[in-house]
């Protein structure tokens, strides 16, 4: 479902213009209950599937960065190769949350160049609301398409906001991408990549409970402290974003011996679109070289690169041969920029 800024105003203190001018998000999409990251994945892969002319048969590896997995264990990754009806093969879920699809594009990188496999399969798949602290009364006036749905009293509109400036921020989403062994000698495909993890700053973005630092992970009272809610310093995130995507970005292109001017479209991570139009500031680019789209999608972490490559494609602003740049930054702190000849 659609959901826009504005019926965030029914249930929270907060207002279309507030979102739109902090966010650059419009909209976002919301799935229905007991939809998870599993069956979005699975609909992703098979369009890319679909898209590259592969056989599911032909995957022999599977990788699924995902941050919101349809269990605490095991991952969603082989869960959608069993939806899929591939046969056993490897699956590696990654847990780097925003940045995931950036070191998952490393990873295959590293698996088809090692040869332990030839067809993978690359997802990114998140379903945010599944971690929203919304009643069902809530929910309903918030997805009511006529604006009636239950309404919901003053005690839980407060709730609601004291997490306003996280949740409107999230979306649901998948995409994936195919990649395979290159036999007929050209230079497309992965080019290179450059990822860094700090955890020095790890309390500017995460969720502090339902982990083994707490004992038991899982208490009562921990929904009214909300510590399963993700927790971000905003500043702090918007001040690394704005420097470290530009910077890995330029590290990547100089370790390449090629030039910011060589690069046909730089992609990045859809969190906020305030961040990725400092990025491209700092980094002098034209409009015509980055591609956005978080405001129609919100931040899906996992899925951001994804769909917005295949918008891009479908947009014509990704052709064959042109070299692409994807950069992202999340939680971890983790942050990189992969290149790709399309």
């Amino acid at each position: 479902m659609v959901v826009a800024n504005a019926a965030f105003e029914r249930v929270m203190e907060t207002t279309d213009q507030w979102i739109e001018e902090r966010t650059g998000i419009r909209e976002r999409r919301f799935v229905d209950p007991g939809t998870a990251a599993s069956d979005l994945g699975v609909e992703a892969a098979r369009a890319a599937l679909e898209d590259a002319g592969v056989e599911a048969s032909e995957v022999d590896y599977i990788v699924c960065a995902v941050m919101t997995p349809d269990y605490y264990f095991p991952g969603s990754g082989g869960l959608i190769q069993h939806k899929l009806g591939i046969d056993p093969v490897p699956c590696l879920d990654i847990r780097q949350q925003c940045a995931g699809y950036a070191f998952g594009l490393q990873m295959v990188d590293v698996l088809i160049r090692s040869g332990a496999a030839r067809t993978v399969l690359l997802i990114g798949t998140d379903v945010h609301s599944s971690m929203f602290p919304f009643s069902e009364r809530t929910w309903s006036a918030l997805t009511s398409s006529d604006g009636r749905g239950e309404a919901i009293d003053r005690d839980e509109y407060e709730w609601n906001s004291r997490y306003r400036n996280i949740l409107v921020l999230f979306g649901d989403g998948a995409g994936a991408m195919v990649f395979r062994a290159d036999e007929g000698g050209d230079d497309r495909g992965i080019l290179g990549h450059r990822l860094r993890t700090d955890g020095g700053v790890i309390e500017a973005l995460h969720m502090p409970g339902v982990g083994s630092l707490q004992r038991p992970m899982i208490r009562p009272g921990m929904y009214e402290t909300g510590e399963w809610v993700p927790q971000m310093d905003g500043r702090t995130v918007f001040r690394l974003a704005v420097t470290k995507m530009p910077e890995v970005t330029l590290e990547l292109l100089a370790g390449l011996e090629l030039s910011l001017d060589q690069l046909d479209l730089l992609v990045m991570h859809q969190a906020n679109l305030r961040i990725n139009d400092a990025a491209q500031k700092a980094l002098g680019l034209p409009d015509d070289k980055v591609f956005n789209n978080i405001q129609s999608y919100g931040n899906t972490t996992s899925a951001t690169l994804p769909i917005a490559f295949h918008e891009a494609r479908q947009a014509g602003r990704a052709r064959q041969g042109d070299l692409v740049a994807f950069a992202a930054l999340g939680a971890g702190l983790n942050w990189g920029a992969v290149l790709m000849r399309v």
